[in-house]
């Protein structure tokens, strides 16, 4: 069996290029020209010439299945992950929501997961040169919480941190970026799927598993139930303990009194923490002791200012 470009080490939007241009297999591009690679990928020269000695290189080893502890270390981190505007919960992450996995959000209604999905869904599509991962986002709403009108406040507020980058150190791979980087193509790329019930579900998962499997890492929302026991009684995730083996990570919201918590239950690189967060009209973000105002100085990805509450789900 021939081994799928999406599997190899690839930046992820060369990755996704290539397989949008049809080249899903070691096979269907190893024989091609740099320029024929470039051409039909839309792609430079250079992105297709490194591209094509990563898929020479590894698609030979991978002929007899061999792998050492260092290069499956390298593929790892070449997954990258996806930033979440909440620095706090990107620590615990490792940097993010990682990519090629598959993450579980958990938690009781309207503490915070469809905000932080639909962060998500923004946060991805940021552009390579601000350390983003430059993707797309298919969202399936099996819940009917999805705010077009929300996710536009989330896309502008990502929009106009990387515009105050820009400004502020006025380099031209940014600029240019700028140009494509718009809250309109931001909602363009966002493909979502309203599912009724689990058959709808499936239906939709079933027509885009190619996609998924070579484009996007995956995040699911899982509710809280009430499990009582002859002594006590406690929340737990609702899709039960058998569930929880499918998710690579586990990470639950939950409230302390009036305030939002996130823990990591569950990760296979990554220790249990706890953090708080809050959700504001800009989306996703840390909680704030103080008041001051965006600081478009620095080029991390983690705006300062701290607007005002909105407690939507």
């Amino acid at each position: 069996m021939q081994r799928e470009v999406g599997s190899f080490p690839i930046a992820p939007s060369i990755r996704a290029r290539l397989v949008a241009a049809g080249f899903h297999t070691l096979h269907d591009v190893i024989d091609l020209a740099v320029s024929e690679v470039a051409g039909e990928a839309g792609i430079s020269e250079e992105a297709a010439q490194e591209a094509l000695q990563i898929l020479k290189r590894q698609g030979s080893d991978s002929q007899i299945l061999k792998h050492t502890a260092l290069e499956l270390l390298e593929q790892e981190q070449a997954q990258g992950c996806i930033i979440t505007f909440c620095s706090a919960l990107d620590e615990i992450l490792g940097g993010g929501v990682p990519l090629g996995k598959i993450t579980e959000i958990c938690g009781p209604p309207g503490v915070g997961k469809t905000q932080l999905c639909m962060q998500l869904a923004v946060d991805v599509q940021i552009p390579e040169c601000f350390g983003g991962n430059d993707g797309e986002t298919v969202y399936f709403d099996t819940e009917s919480s999805f705010r077009v009108e929300r996710l536009v406040e989330i896309a502008n507020a990502c929009v106009l941190h990387c515009s105050l980058i820009t400004q502020a150190h006025q380099e031209e791979g940014h600029s240019l970026a700028m140009q494509r980087f718009t809250a309109n193509n931001i909602l363009s790329q966002i493909y979502y799927f309203s599912c009724q019930d689990y058959i709808e579900l499936l239906a939709h998962i079933h027509t885009l598993k190619d996609f998924l499997a070579k484009h996007l890492k995956v995040i699911l929302t899982n509710q809280m139930t009430t499990r009582i026991e002859p002594r006590e009684s406690f929340l737990v995730p609702a899709l039960g303990d058998s569930w929880a083996h499918a998710a690579t990570s586990r990470l639950t919201l939950h409230w302390e009194g009036m305030q939002r918590y996130a823990t990591l239950c569950k990760s296979p690189g990554q220790k249990e923490s706890t953090i708080q967060y809050q959700i504001t009209h800009q989306g996703f973000r840390d909680v704030q002791t103080a008041h001051p105002e965006m600081d478009s100085s620095k080029p991390e990805i983690n705006p300062r200012k701290r607007p005002r509450e909105d407690d939507t789900e």
